[in-house]
């Protein structure tokens, strides 16, 4: 036995890890203790400020602590700033993504005479290569953007940078998307998409400035995002951005279509976006003169809505005889409209649309190599959208079905996805042919959408989906007289809110279960005929007295 080394047992070090683990617990509780009892004395010293930085040294995400050393800085008003940034840097070592040292460095650094701020942004980069995911660091390093005013062409440098070294970077793909736009916004005020701002002009910032960016800039965009999904398919951060750059034009803000019923003397005005009426500046104009009405959204829940109603005074337009003209003012857009629609769809340039051809080309020869890229899937489907989504229609149904087989477990998604994109194809065939009568029977929707785009419709047929309710934004088809919904899940009718010229409702083969469940149809004041068959309710004792007794305006009920 002589000569050799005695190993200790595990149990043996596992208990000396136990001591010791004890052993520093009472100091560090003791510290904790003393700390608490200073600062509850209101004791700002020297003393508490070596115990709160001794704890901190070791957990950095002592929010309380931090605090408190903030107050007793602000006491001692000494010079110790420069010092408190060295202690923070050693906090950020232990731990490089701890909310309080990022927060307490911010507001160190906003405290000091001339802070240097070309260190600040050089300890942004070391923890940036360290880790270019901390958005710690990232919502830190705009800061000290923000205060130092770094030029934005060199912040877009930045991002080449990054991305140059790790395609797989979200956080910059995400930061290059924020400065695109204030180095080559899309206004044509200066500085002008195409050139470099005036020298004299104090450079924009990412924090207080805002445009769309240039399309000629935008184009040049895809070729950096293409060589990175083409060298890594199944990385998700180019993609993500390029799902930006493919990104439609915004609607612009206005009053879509205004819509004024004589015979319940009432008008209806549909914006391009959820407003609230009543703090929007709504102003409404009959033959010259202002008129004092009151706006409501279309459905109690909503404050916001993209459609909202008024009633006229009594007498004022029932005359048939008579033209009036009548105009809705939006003074918080300076804009207005009369009894017009437009179309929201944004027509693409010529230059756009044989660079959007290409990309399509492009991501086919990709999806030809990587035949189960959900990434790839997706992006042809939102190319074939934006450069033709009837004429695409077809080869959009089929890859939806592709997607929900290779990413199963986001084929209620991607089910969603292509109902919205059905119903989008479908409001543009109702527009092209410019009638008011809306079919999406057998589309396989899940869940609908645009509703406040079918403000004029009068019918609609939503027959063999599923659809498992008539959400509130349903109430926004004000001029709705015929609704037919057969062979759905329908088991919530939240939708069917006051729809004054609403007539008929065929709902069989759902799964409405309560008589509360039709409750709102009591507020639908021209209903006539009610097809409930094929329904559970409908195996309720009593159910013809009952719906006679809840719906007395109703004369057809089928049951």
């Amino acid at each position: 036995q002589h000569g050799r080394v005695k190993l200790k047992s595990t149990a043996q070090q596992e208990e000396e890890k136990r001591k010791e683990r004890e052993k520093k617990l009472k100091i560090y509780v003791a510290a904790r203790d003393a700390i608490f009892t200073k600062r509850m004395e209101g004791v700002l010293d020297d003393e508490a400020l070596q115990l709160t930085q001794q704890l901190l040294s070791s957990n950095p995400d002592f929010a309380t602590l931090w605090n408190y050393r903030r107050e007793i800085l602000l006491h001692l008003e000494t010079k110790m700033y420069e010092a408190e940034l060295l202690f923070l840097e050693s906090c950020l070592k232990v731990n490089p993504k701890s909310y309080g040292s990022w927060h307490h460095r911010g507001w160190v650094s906003a405290r000091l005479p001339r802070p240097d701020w070309a260190r600040e942004l050089g300890l942004c980069d070391r923890c940036l290569s360290l880790d270019d995911r901390n958005f710690h660091c990232w919502d830190y390093r705009r800061m000290v953007v923000k205060m130092s005013g770094v030029p934005v062409d060199q912040e877009l440098q930045f991002t080449d940078r990054l991305i140059g070294s790790n395609f797989s970077n979200y956080s910059s793909w995400h930061y290059r998307s924020t400065l695109l736009p204030l180095l080559h916004p899309e206004s044509p005020d200066p500085p002008s998409p195409c050139h470099q701002p005036s020298h004299s002009s104090p450079p924009p910032s990412p924090q207080t400035h805002s445009h769309r960016v240039c399309e000629e800039q935008l184009l040049k965009e895809y070729e950096l995002v293409q060589n990175a999904f083409f060298t890594d398919p199944n990385d998700q951060s180019a993609w993500f951005y390029y799902r930006w750059l493919l990104g439609r034009a915004e609607r612009e803000e206005m009053i879509s279509c205004v819509f004024v019923s004589r015979e319940e003397e009432r008008v209806a005005v549909a914006f391009s976006r959820p407003v609230n009426a009543s703090s929007s500046g709504l102003m409404l104009v009959l033959d010259g003169q202002p008129q004092r009405v009151e706006w409501r959204s279309v459905h109690p829940h909503f404050r916001h809505s993209p459609v909202w109603i008024c009633a006229l005074p009594p007498g004022t337009i029932s005359d048939i005889i008579n033209e009036h003209n009548l105009t809705v003012h939006w003074t918080e857009k300076h804009t207005h409209r009369d009894s017009s629609f437009l179309s929201g769809r944004s027509e693409l340039s010529v230059e756009k649309t044989s660079v959007l051809q290409s990309e399509l080309q492009s991501c086919n020869q990709l999806l030809e190599l990587e035949p189960q890229n959900k990434w790839c899937l997706l992006t042809i489907v939102l190319l074939m959208r934006a450069l033709d989504p009837l004429g695409y229609e077809r080869e959009t149904l089929s890859h939806f079905q592709t997607l929900k087989e290779v990413d199963s477990m986001r084929s209620a998604y991607y089910g969603d996805l292509c109902s919205k994109f059905m119903i989008e194809n479908t409001i543009l065939k109702m527009e092209y042919a410019e009638v008011r009568v809306f079919s999406l029977s057998d589309k396989n929707l899940t869940m609908l959408c645009h509703l406040d785009q079918l403000l004029l419709v009068t019918h609609i047929n939503l027959s063999c989906n599923q659809l498992l309710r008539l959400p509130p934004q349903f109430a926004m088809l004000q001029c709705l007289e015929v609704l037919e919904a057969d062979d759905n899940a329908i088991e919530n009718l939240d939708g069917l809110y006051y729809l004054p010229k609403l007539q008929e409702v065929s709902l069989k083969n759902n799964q409405i279960s309560k008589l509360s469940d039709l409750q709102l149809l009591t507020s639908c004041p021209k209903l006539t005929c009610l097809d409930l068959r094929g329904n559970p309710v409908t195996q309720i004792a009593n159910i013809q007295s009952e719906l006679t007794e809840l719906l007395p305006s109703v004369t057809d009920l089928l049951i």
